[in-house]
């Protein structure tokens, strides 16, 4: 029942900008961290960013500074811009929740940082 839907990747030219988007159901989403993992080729999936419940916000030292989480309770989402884009950033970024010690994930939705 808990799905969450990602939005917004895309080709993107080094230093330009993305804002990746998720909406969340079958949660009572304000109660939840809520968080961005991302995925490359042959590597391990990372948490890039957390947002807790009261607003709080943590990062991965390789995306702070340029990436910048927040939610909006009212409408049940959570949202990463992404500025200064850098080929490294490429990646399947996927939005996650942890309830009751289970982990529920999106689809996923594919960054290309490019020139």
């Amino acid at each position: 029942q808990v799905q969450l839907v990602e939005s917004g990747g895309g080709l993107v030219q080094p230093g330009g900008s993305l804002r990746l988007s998720c909406a969340a159901s079958g949660i009572i989403f304000s109660r939840y961290a809520m968080d961005w993992y991302r995925q490359a080729p042959g590597k391990q999936r990372e948490l890039v960013a957390t947002i807790t419940s009261d607003g709080s916000t943590n990062y991965a030292d390789s995306v702070k500074g340029r990436f910048t989480i927040s939610r909006d309770n009212a409408e049940n989402t959570v949202s990463l811009q992404m500025n200064s884009l850098k080929p490294e950033d490429t990646a399947v970024y996927y939005c996650s929740v942890n309830r009751f010690l289970r982990r529920y994930w999106g689809q996923g939705t594919q960054v290309t940082v490019s020139s």
